[in-house]
């Protein structure tokens, strides 16, 4: 398949993350989870205490200890300085507060450079929240994923308790919904459907299901899959 770019955009468990590394997978493209650099970025605060609100001490974290991604054969690992922190970035006290962290905007700028990076060769598959409009707005491909707040909170708690972590469906969502308005009504690269994007409600829907309509939106703009 040609080397394009795929940018996936969405609010909160819309299905981005999965949906993406399938995509990645199938067409042997580099799979790049932005959502996990600024979790990454908000776990390093909270080992390090560094406030939240102190945007220059964030970005001097970025700048100190690398984020990487290593791909194997049960999924990507994400590393901060050589250690996995996977399954560290994923805990409630991380959850909680990266809406925060990715508000500055000095520290999606050092992080949108990295992904900008990560992408220059083509042949990638990136998702978040601003890809289609900041980081990647030349993509080949736009998709904006949706999904009801109910929906999204069910496959939270059913993924949360499938890692043996602690969960509670009406926080779940009560966390979720304030996430959708933080990252909505950002000054800085806030979550919005581009322009050129092709929105895909996932409420109902398989993970097959999404992936296919993603793959016709990729036929309809001309490039094969092979």
């Amino acid at each position: 398949m040609e080397k394009i770019a795929i940018a996936i955009d969405g609010p909160a468990s819309s299905g981005k993350s999965t949906v993406a590394k399938l995509l990645a997978k199938e067409f042997h493209f580099i799979y790049v989870d932005t959502g996990a650099m600024y979790r990454a970025v908000t776990y390093l605060a909270i080992q390090h205490k560094v406030p939240f609100d102190q945007e220059d001490c964030l970005v001097q974290l970025i700048k100190k200890y690398p984020i990487s991604f290593e791909q194997t054969g049960n999924g990507q690992l994400v590393f901060v300085n050589s250690q996995d922190v996977t399954e560290a970035i994923r805990q409630a006290d991380v959850t909680s507060a990266v809406s925060e962290v990715s508000a500055h905007g000095k520290v999606r700028e050092q992080l949108v450079r990295i992904q900008q990076e990560l992408a220059q060769s083509g042949g990638v598959v990136m998702d978040g929240r601003d890809i289609g409009t900041t980081v990647l707005p030349d993509a080949e491909v736009k998709i904006f994923l949706v999904a009801s707040v109910e929906e999204r909170a069910q496959r939270r708690y059913k993924e949360n308790l499938s890692k043996g972590m602690k969960a509670d469906f009406d926080s779940i969502k009560e966390a979720i919904a304030q996430r959708d308005y933080l990252d909505s009504h950002r000054t800085v690269s806030p979550l919005v459907q581009a322009e050129d994007a092709v929105k895909i409600d996932t409420t109902g829907l398989t993970i097959d299901q999404v992936v296919a309509k993603i793959q016709a939106v990729i036929l309809a703009k001309g490039f094969e899959i092979t």
